[in-house]
């Protein structure tokens, strides 16, 4: 794994926090938003791994239901602690965005 994917593997758990944060979803739900959002070369094994790492970290919920379609789904929505970790994330992103902007950008100090 590259630098990239490691950087890439943080904003993503963010973004999926984001996410669910608005509604509860499923895999595939999700894997269709993050590619609308400029997430194209997404996959779900990149993805599902994710999903399981948060879950274990109790950061989101898993509940199994019945689709409309009749096929078993497993729901994601965000615990109490999702919501603090993306928080948290929002924060960081927001300051390091701005940070890494300024230096790829050519800003001088001032």
């Amino acid at each position: 794994m590259n630098n990239n994917s490691q950087i890439l593997k943080g904003i993503l758990e963010g973004c999926i926090l984001s996410i669910i944060s608005k509604e509860e979803t499923y895999g595939y739900e999700l894997l269709t938003k993050l590619k609308q959002c400029g997430f194209e070369d997404i996959v779900e094994g990149t993805l599902y791994p994710l999903l399981l790492r948060l879950e274990k970290n109790q950061l989101i919920i898993a509940e199994r239901r019945k689709s409309s379609a009749g096929v078993s789904r497993k729901y994601y929505k965000l615990s109490e602690m999702g919501s603090i970790e993306l928080e948290g994330f929002i924060e960081y992103w927001n300051k390091l965005h701005v940070n890494v902007n300024k230096i790829i950008g050519g800003m001088d100090d001032e």
